[in-house]
């Protein structure tokens, strides 16, 4: 029997997977061939989604896009045997764009079956899980604390003193909640693993909850997510009915157990203390802090808080060793970072790389560029509230330090990419009323200041005092900066000045988009 590899994931099916897998079924049988079809999750190769894989003995064929209406074709040039067929890509690892990544947290992604966890092991799943139930608990968060890992949704703080700030904690129930309210523009990642690799996400909870003595853990995703969410819900029970969580966590005696939570459909809450307001049944509302999610957090207990690829990358550590994972990076960017290519791109798709090659590099050796083939003009890492770079600043490193040195940040890693058609002003503007749409209102300075943005823009747009109005928008920003109770207003001031810093230009001229807006 020869297996056929279709994928699932949320942007596949979207272009037609299950139609292909409908047809590669009917295919098969009219011409009586014993295949079987097996659904994966993305290599994240999305401008070849979908992607299907020809299993010819240890190795796999890919062909891709495939359309259902290219299947009876690829069945007559025999791609059962590794045919040749004008959508023939070869081995997926000999791809360029997949040979020149080093997957670490995503290796098993598109490879896999994500409901299997014999597969997930037998791809060196549970190894992580296993060392970590022979260990104690401080020796554990030592191991993460050694690798250097920090936390690869915002602000990149270290992994390992957060866990020991919960382990320390005396307290007589502790939580482990995932971040999965993936939000930001331009970012995918989570999606991908969380429908492609579930299990490695599930092995780093609960790594976390053993070594910090937690017993329970939630998965908090994005309600726009409805395949992660099925996904993970039925990798969750999977686990526990193949005994990877419940009250004896593979035998150790030590319990921890997981639930999956849908979010409420607000930006807000993939700030963490607004995501605990969530998870406790009220509305998402930032906490002041101190205290810290450490210290007080859910229901008011030590809780870890961490997103999907900082507790995804766990298990690897455990299983390779801290020294393993510590060697990966530059400076105190240790490891590897998913980085997204969307936006005006000609190849967009994920990209996981050790920290340290340039933004250029990423766009022009994996993107290959815009999409529409006119000059680019900016990028924005780091979600709607990342800076945006022009082109004198490509050549910065992709590293938490170097990023911050030019006013910017990596954050989750999605980069959107402008080509020279994009208005700055605009996008200026957008920032202010993406802040003012999506702020929970309990901070002044947030919900006011980026209501008086918008305004401000616009009247710099019309023409009206620009040089004023450019100095009050920058007043602004210093009172969003400095007043403001979270990153939603404490951030959006970084695409806001950027874009002015960098393209003057735009905010000189009456906008002719004015009236359209």
């Amino acid at each position: 029997m020869i297996r056929i590899f279709v994928p699932k994931d949320a942007q596949a099916l979207a272009l037609g997977a299950d139609r292909v897998a409908e047809a590669v079924a009917a295919e098969a049988a009219r011409r009586g061939l014993d295949v079987a079809i097996v659904r994966t999750g993305s290599r994240g190769l999305l401008w070849l989604e979908p992607m299907v894989e020809v299993e010819q003995g240890d190795d796999r064929i890919a062909y891709g896009p495939v359309l259902a209406s290219d299947v009876p074709g690829l069945f007559a040039a025999g791609w059962l045997a590794g045919g040749a067929h004008p959508l023939h890509l070869g081995r997926p690892e000999d791809i360029p764009y997949l040979a020149r990544q080093t997957r670490l947290t995503f290796a098993r992604c598109g490879i896999v079956d994500p409901l299997s966890p014999s597969d997930y092991e037998a791809h060196g799943g549970w190894a992580g899980l296993r060392r970590a139930a022979a260990m104690d608990g401080s020796a554990v968060v030592e191991e993460v604390t050694a690798s250097g890992l920090r936390g690869r949704g915002g602000a990149g703080f270290p992994t390992g003193i957060k866990w020991a700030t919960v382990l320390a904690a005396e307290a007589d129930r502790k939580y482990v909640v995932c971040n999965a309210d993936e939000g930001d523009s331009g970012t995918f990642a989570d999606r991908i693993l969380m429908e492609g690799d579930p299990f490695s996400l599930i092995e780093g909870m609960a790594i976390a909850g053993l070594a910090v003595g937690a017993e329970k853990g939630f998965v908090y995703i994005r309600s726009e997510y409805p395949h992660a969410f099925r996904a993970m819900s039925e990798a969750v029970a999977a686990a526990r009915t193949a005994g990877f969580l419940g009250p004896s966590v593979m035998g150790s005696g030590r319990a921890f157990e997981i639930e999956t939570r849908l979010g409420a459909g607000a930006y807000i809450c993939g700030e963490e203390t607004s995501l605990l307001e969530s998870l406790e049944g009220r509305r998402g509302v930032v906490r002041a802090k101190p205290p810290l999610p450490a210290i007080r957090g859910l229901f008011g207990k030590p809780t870890i808080v961490n997103n999907v690829l900082s507790l995804a990358s766990v298990p690897w550590i455990l299983a390779q060793g801290a020294r393993a994972y510590a060697e990966f990076g530059i400076g105190r960017s240790r490891g590897t970072l998913a980085f997204q290519l969307a936006g005006n791109i000609r190849f967009g798709g994920l990209v996981e790389l050790a920290f340290g090659p340039t933004l250029r590099d990423l766009i022009e050796a994996f993107g290959g560029g815009t999409r529409s083939g006119r000059p680019l003009r900016a990028v924005q890492v780091g979600g709607p509230l990342g800076a945006y770079f022009p082109d004198a600043l490509l050549d910065t490193p992709l590293d938490y330090e170097a990023f911050a040195g030019k006013g910017g940040m990596l954050g989750h890693g999605g980069v959107v990419v402008f080509d020279d058609t994009v208005d700055l002003a605009a996008q200026a503007r957008f920032a202010f009323e993406f802040c003012a749409e999506e702020s929970c209102g309990k901070c002044t300075p947030c919900r006011i200041g980026s209501t008086r943005g918008v305004e401000t823009v616009d009247r710099i747009r019309a023409g009206i005092e620009p040089e004023k109005n450019v100095d009050l928008v920058r007043d602004l920003c210093e009172v969003m900066t400095d007043g403001s109770l979270c990153a939603m207003g404490g951030l959006t001031p970084l695409p806001v000045l950027s874009a002015l810093d960098h393209f003057p230009e735009d905010f000189r001229r009456p906008s002719t988009l004015m009236a359209a807006e």
